[in-house]
């Protein structure tokens, strides 16, 4: 038995035929100016993880690039952010990940987080210099770390690509001198916005016990009809 889902695509367009985990807390957005409409589009609650972290990695390693605030200034707002990060991450992924039995990859993620900015703040407050040198390095790396695991726990080649793009980033950084931080939050803010807007591929779906008999068959009946407007 494959590890991955054989019949899935890597990546494609959303399917608006979603399961129940993913309708709780969906978010539309329907912007138009007149006639032209600017975005349509729909998030789920894992969509909007990623893009509460796509805005805050760019903002963050943006602000690094170009603006002259001093280091201590910068480690408390990345301090600040990273926290309002990993506790909306939690806060939106509760349920889904419950239903997909996968409570511990938010977890993992949350403590790649702590770490990086603990290493942060200590390369900043202490004057670390290998750490300051290699902070770029440092999240890119962490965050290589946590789109594998993620690839492991939902069998998702999407997700491992990922992390080996975050680690392909480490190694051509030292070709854009002057210029990491914008490099380094182009990769990781710009692939968590992409995620966001695409459906990636992952397992077959499993039992839950959160879900009644009336969701779990909601789910297989979304799930044909999934298969059927990808033929």
């Amino acid at each position: 038995m494959s590890f991955f889902h054989p019949t899935e695509p890597i990546i494609r367009s959303k399917q608006n035929h979603i399961d129940i985990q993913d309708l709780k807390g969906l978010l539309k957005i329907n912007l138009k100016f007149g006639n032209i409409t600017l975005l349509s589009s729909f998030y789920t609650r894992i969509d909007q993880v990623f893009l509460l972290w796509g805005w805050i990695s760019l903002i963050i390693f943006i602000i690094a690039q170009f603006l002259p605030i001093s280091w201590i200034t910068q480690a408390y707002w990345w301090s600040i952010l990273t926290i309002v990060g990993t506790v909306g991450m939690i806060a939106l992924s509760h349920y889904w990940v419950q239903v997909e039995r996968l409570t511990w990859m938010v977890y993992w993620w949350a403590v790649l987080m702590v770490l990086g900015v603990g290493l942060t703040n200590l390369g900043i407050f202490w004057g670390w210099s290998e750490i300051l040198m290699n902070l770029c390095p440092l999240w890119l790396g962490l965050c290589a770390l946590g789109y594998l695991g993620t690839g492991i726990g939902l069998h998702s080649r999407a997700f491992l690509i990922a992390g080996l793009i975050h680690l392909l980033g480490i190694f051509i950084l030292p070709y854009f001198i002057g210029w990491q931080f914008l490099m380094s939050g182009l990769i990781l803010g710009g692939t968590l916005l992409f995620f966001a807007e695409v459906q990636w591929d992952m397992r077959s779906q499993i039992e839950s016990y959160l879900l009644t008999a009336e969701e779990i068959a909601f789910n297989q009946e979304q799930h044909q009809r999934r298969q059927m407007q990808s033929l």
